[in-house]
């Protein structure tokens, strides 16, 4: 850092706007951790309602509320708990259409008075719907309204006019993420069901299984190990993985030759030679089951000196074989 840079970084270290944002950060951790603290059993029947829907959860809210509304659904939708956004705004002009009797309606509003919201509470008491609310007073409208009140703490907002929503809308979202986490585990919601959410970007790739994307069948480089290198060097030329596997009278995998084993073995009588001469044993496998990133991560480690390919085997089973290639056309970083 040059002497400059760092007479700024003095600078900002005593700048008053770090006391401000420490502030903030101390309010709305405060605020947390009293939520924390109060929640109750009011948190497990909302979560008996959301469970036992066969529908879909409705998310309501307006204003800032709305925003952290989106937010909550979209994180149900994506943890295997079938969400959508309806603005109140929009539902009292026909998008109250959108909720079924099946569903369950989560309603968020920290004065529990928001006028928007009165159609989407009455059609909700109307049809006999389950309604959570996510409010910061028991006693209003949607308070009493609701058959499940999950009441955010009495904490002070961080603007310090005490009128922005910030400690308020924190504690909303943190309340969405505690229902669908709560969620997520009573249904047994595991890593290959939220891939199937996720199929896009780093996180995506980052999940994808090596069975996902091992070639099969005819596609991968067999042969006998009793084979011909004149034959070996065909089907390393034909199947395109730059190897070939060798197996054994059972079928197992016994071997491989690589570009590395024919550098090594580079003579005269080279194709005179039976591949189980050249061929490298005992080689690196990888499991159907593990993720491509194992695959990828053994591929390129020092250790196994460049490899770019690997076998699949289930319990000495040939299932496929995997390329380096395949990993980073699927995003597996």
């Amino acid at each position: 850092m040059t002497v400059t840079q760092q007479a700024a970084a003095d600078r900002a270290a005593e700048s008053p706007d770090l006391e401000v944002g420490r502030t903030v950060l101390k309010t709305e951790a405060d605020g947390l951790l009293l939520l924390h603290e109060k929640l109750d059993g009011e948190f497990v029947r909302a979560l008996d309602f959301i469970s036992g829907a066969k529908g879909r959860v409705i998310v309501s809210g307006m204003g800032k509320s709305g925003h952290i509304g989106t937010k909550i659904a979209a994180t149900l939708a994506s943890t295997g708990t079938p969400a959508q956004f309806v603005h109140p705004a929009e539902a009292s002009h026909g998008d109250l259409g959108m909720i079924t009797r099946e569903d369950v309606v989560i309603c968020l509003s920290n004065s529990g008075g928001t006028r928007e919201l009165s159609d989407i509470i009455a059609y909700t008491r109307r049809f006999n719907i389950p309604l959570i609310a996510i409010v910061g007073k028991a006693d209003s409208t949607l308070g009493r309204r609701a058959d499940a009140v999950l009441l955010l703490p009495d904490a002070p907002e961080a603007c310090p006019m005490g009128l922005a929503p910030t400690t308020s809308t924190t504690l909303a979202l943190a309340l969405g993420d505690a229902l669908a986490v709560a969620l997520l585990k009573r249904k047994g919601f595991d890593s290959d069901q939220f891939r199937v959410f996720h199929p896009g970007g780093k996180l995506g790739g980052s999940l994808i299984k090596v069975a996902d994307l091992m070639h099969v069948g005819e596609a991968m480089p067999l042969m006998s190990q009793e084979a011909l290198m004149s034959e070996a060097l065909i089907e390393i030329s034909a199947k395109s993985f730059g190897c070939v596997g060798l197996t054994d009278k059972q079928g197992r995998l016994v071997g491989i030759i690589t570009d590395g084993d024919l550098r090594r073995h580079m003579g005269a009588a080279l194709l005179e030679k039976r591949a189980s001469e050249v061929m490298t044993r005992n080689p690196q496998t990888i499991s159907p089951r593990a993720l491509a990133g194992e695959a990828l991560a053994k591929m390129n480690s020092t250790g196994f000196n460049g490899i770019t390919c690997l076998f699949v085997t289930d319990k000495d089973e040939i299932k496929g074989v995997i390329s380096v290639h395949d990993c980073l056309r699927s995003g597996v970083m």
